[in-house]
């Protein structure tokens, strides 16, 4: 059997700028569908479940931000949002929102394509691990199996890129790996300049798994440099030469 192609949905009331996606994804080998608003977009990826969601910000009635946080209600699809405005402000709000990226029209067709394969491939790659079951402390346990924390007997599930950022982490515990390290492993090369993802999804870390996450004592912040999770091992080898 031939191997199964990608469902990308497509949501924008702009047909050139629909035909212009959906032409260079085909190109690609993936399969597109088409959805003109948000109303729309919901109930299509209710019924086709595609594998990517790019989504127009700027859209009447339902807006992007409006059916992102009506699709994360009932999904975790990745998705990439397409914006005309450029500031700060409009792309945190997305990415807060659940959004996976964030690209600023005009952009260019290898731009598009790249960010589309970076997103799956974060969204998609198994994680390889040693241990189906981490345990951290009395507190904290990583299922790396079912891609969940284990936080004082509750489980709790991680979104793809939580899952991979956290893993890039504890593979390196009691080391602090630089942001322009992480971004690459995690988001893509590509994305080694936007530490703003980096930020907001080491807060949505620290939210689920830090008793404090103001006053973190997992995930420590190397300032300037990094990030650097507990060196829980060296913590659990000493623990266990005093019961020798």
């Amino acid at each position: 059997m031939p191997p199964r192609r990608e469902l990308i949905l497509v949501v924008d009331d702009e047909p050139r700028m629909t035909r212009f996606i959906r032409m260079n994804l085909e190109l690609e080998g993936y399969q597109v569908i088409e959805a003109h608003n948000g109303l729309e977009a919901l109930e299509k990826a209710r019924t086709s479940l595609p594998d990517l969601v790019v989504l127009d910000v700027m859209m009447p009635e339902l807006d992007g931000f409006e059916t992102l946080e009506m699709l994360r209600e009932v999904s975790n699809v990745p998705v990439i949002m397409l914006t005309v405005r450029a500031d700060e402000e409009d792309k945190v709000r997305g990415l807060e929102l659940g959004a996976d990226d964030y690209i600023t029209k005009p952009f260019g067709a290898r731009e598009f394509v790249s960010r589309v394969k970076a997103v799956l491939r974060r969204t998609q790659s198994p994680v390889a691990s040693g241990e189906a079951l981490l345990q951290i402390d009395d507190r904290l346990s990583v299922d790396f199996n079912n891609r969940e924390v284990i936080v004082e007997g509750k489980h709790i599930k991680l979104r793809p890129t939580e899952f991979r950022l956290l893993y890039h982490l504890i593979e390196n515990a009691g080391w602090v790996v630089p942001y322009e390290t992480l971004l690459a492993k995690v988001w893509g090369y590509e994305y080694r300049e936007e530490i703003q993802y980096l930020r907001l999804y080491i807060t949505y870390l620290r939210q689920k798994i830090e008793p404090d996450p103001s006053n973190p004592i997992y995930i420590l912040t190397e300032r300037g440099v990094g990030y650097r999770f507990v060196d829980f091992r060296k913590r659990q080898e000493s623990e266990t030469q005093k019961e020798d």
